[in-house]
């Protein structure tokens, strides 16, 4: 394959990062592949080319040893990267450069592969130089999104450690992260391949009595790296007498803050500041020493740890997540909290025996093994070719809109254009935005769960329409979709959850509703129950309203029922206003209460008169059929069917002409 190597920092710089990118770029050359290496060098116009190594003009950071910031605009050499004819772009740091990456990666649709190899949220100090909290607050939640979005736009993303990973989940990136330790190639850290003059010249470069202990720290001499920490330790191996000497390999914005602070503790004779040592000599430094020891709680992996461990030497260390698999105490080395902590750990070591310690360098090269390059090759790799396969099925999200209550996202690949609409929590859960990569097996998800979207929406009409329970909701979503029974849940729990359906909103208004419409409580509750209400929830609405409503709306219908009833007997029109209420949902012992406070006084006195036009009526009706005593029966039984009391019924029928008379 041919691989494009981009970062803001390379050789001649020492630091996890370089030789990290180093070992990967030795084991891909030494197994055939092509690596080009796009980086930077402190210069404000050429670009310099050295072999397969581009460097980019930049600005080195002060503060950020090691780092040159660089425009991550670099048009004048898109030229010569798309002649690499590059398979896949790796971007090891999120600068210039960094940035850089993303943008050659699409423009020449290039694979892209992240390694995340530090957590800026431990660097935010730099731009905090006042100590704010809120300054604090707003720099790590950028690093948040800009980590988040680094993230997601490429293709695959690496983690040098399991805690790296979940930091980079917390961000929110959904995204799969392979966790792949940087792998070192352990036969440079062999301490038989430095011989012992250089050994003993090393010794006398960083200590005036050779004879003492050497405990060395490697790297970059910054805040973060904590190396006040160890020297505050160092007070009190001074204050026990103890004949062991510091060492500090490396350069950086803190090494002369840190001088003087050793110097104000008057440990000049215990502590070295070698400065900033060629990477090929590194190793013969480790093997010079007798320990090693950082108080850093920022690392990703730990390089130096692990070139340390390589090196046979025992580390100090604090205890922190990423070193849990390297620093065993009391057999790879000792782990400290505090400084005069750090001091007891340094006497407990010096107090072991020439066996004890020949034990602990064996452990502590064992411990490293699996950090073989060869390994970490392998593992890259796999995520290259990954990538790659990957990356030729895959969909860029090139343009996304607002859609009421959704999103529609627009797709593309090289022979295909898809629209989709997306809910908001997907959107948002699943990281999507202008510029990602979609895998086919995500876009077919997304396009499953489409159905679903469109389904929400047309719920969201019926809404607005009409107000629905969620048994309306349900049966229509069962009715009218193919959706499964977990989808149509989740839609009527989501309407729930924002309150755009609410059962017990629903049958209040309800009630009150048709209360208005003078329907009395159990034609409500008939109705109520129809739309999939739970008795349980009608009953209590009910028992939250007035108890003398009832008879209120059941006695102002019968008084507006009672005028429309006409030319019927007083018992046959109680009669038919006690079924009419009964009808409209009241309860019987309300009904009879009703009837007790309605006056029929005009009624009563009108009820001869009534009674003489239904006999007229009657009659009328039978004497085309009948006559005599036969039409009078059929009179007499039409008006005792009315509910005319039979005396007056006799009373009027003889008052009648009949023709048999």
């Amino acid at each position: 394959m041919r691989i494009g190597l981009f970062t803001d920092t390379y050789l001649p710089d020492v630091n996890g990062v370089v030789s990290s990118i180093v070992t990967l770029q030795q084991e891909l050359e030494k197994n055939g592949h092509d690596v080009f290496v796009i980086t930077t060098h402190p210069g404000l116009l050429q670009v310099q080319r050295e072999g397969n190594v581009l460097r980019l003009p930049g600005v080195e950071l002060k503060s950020l040893y090691g780092y040159v910031l660089t425009s991550p605009i670099h048009f004048a050499v898109l030229k010569d990267i798309r002649e690499m004819e590059l398979d896949v772009i790796h971007a090891h740091t999120e600068f210039g450069v960094g940035i850089f990456a993303r943008i050659v990666a699409k423009m020449l649709q290039i694979p892209l592969v992240s390694t995340y190899h530090t957590t800026y949220e431990d660097y935010t100090h730099y731009v905090n130089v006042f100590n704010l909290e809120t300054v604090d607050k707003v720099a790590k939640k950028a690093v948040s999104s800009l980590s988040k979005l680094y993230g997601e736009t490429s293709t695959e993303l690496i983690a040098p450690s399991q805690k790296t990973k979940e930091m980079l989940q917390r961000y929110g990136i959904k995204k799969r992260i392979h966790v792949i330790p940087t792998g070192l190639d352990l036969q440079r850290f062999d301490a038989h391949r430095t011989d012992a003059e250089t050994i003993r010249q090393r010794r006398e470069e960083l200590m005036a009595n050779p004879e003492e202990t050497l405990i060395i720290f490697v790297g970059r001499i910054a805040k973060e790296k904590s190396i006040d920490f160890v020297i505050d330790g160092f007070t009190y191996l001074k204050e026990a007498g103890v004949p062991v000497h510091f060492a500090v390999i490396g350069g950086g914005p803190e090494q002369e803050v840190l001088q003087s602070h050793v110097h104000e503790l008057g440990l000049d004779s215990m502590i070295t500041f070698a400065g900033k040592k060629p990477a090929d000599q590194i190793p013969s430094y480790y093997h010079c020493a007798d320990a090693f020891v950082s108080a850093s709680l920022t690392e990703t992996q730990g390089m130096t740890y692990i070139e340390a461990l390589a090196s046979e030497l025992p580390v100090f260390a604090r205890p922190d997540e990423v070193l849990e698999d390297l620093v065993l105490e009391g057999q790879t080395g000792f782990l400290f909290k505090k400084p005069e902590q750090f001091a007891e750990k340094v006497q407990l070591f010096l107090a072991m025996s020439a066996e004890e310690r020949a034990a602990m360098k064996a452990a502590a090269k064992s411990q490293v093994e699996v950090y073989d390059s060869r390994i970490f090759y392998q593992k890259v790799l796999e995520v290259y070719q990954s990538a790659a396969s990957e990356y030729r099925e895959m969909y860029r999200l090139e343009s996304i809109r607002p859609k009421d209550d959704c999103v529609e996202l627009k797709v593309c690949s090289p022979n295909d254009e898809i629209r989709i609409l997306v809910s908001l929590e997907t959107y948002f859960n699943k990281g999507l935005r202008k510029d990602v990569l979609i895998s086919s097996d995500e876009l077919d998800e997304l396009i499953s769960e489409e159905e679903a979207v469109k389904a929400y929406q047309s719920c969201l009409k019926r809404i607005a329409a009409k107000d629905r329970t969620r048994k309306e909701i349900y049966d229509w979503l069962t009715q009218n979709t193919q959706l499964d029974i977990k989808q149509i849940n989740e839609i009527v729990e989501k309407l729930e959850e924002r309150d755009l359906i609410n059962d017990l909103r629903y049958t209040k208004n309800q009630v009150y509703n048709l209360k208005l419409l003078m329907q009395g409580k159990n034609k409500i509750s008939r109705t109520l129950r129809k739309k999939g209400i739970p008795y349980e929830m009608i009953e209590s609405v009910f028992a939250d309203e007035d108890e003398q409503s009832e008879f209120r709306n059941a006695l102002k219908w019968a008084q507006k029922l009672q005028p429309t009833i006409k030319e019927k007997s007083v018992r046959m029109k109680k009669n038919m206003m006690k079924s009419k209420l009964i009808a409209q949902g009241f309860a019987v012992d309300v009904i009879n209460e009703v009837m007790d406070n309605l006056s029929f006084v005009e009624e009563e006195r009108a009820e001869l008169e009534s009674l003489r036009k239904t006999a007229a009526k009657a009659k009328k009706r039978y004497q085309s059929k009948y006559s005599g005593t036969k039409l009078r029966n059929y009179v007499f039984r039409y008006c005792s069917a009315q509910g005319f009391d039979v005396e007056d019924i006799y009373l009027i029928l003889s008052e009648m002409e009949w023709d048999d008379e």
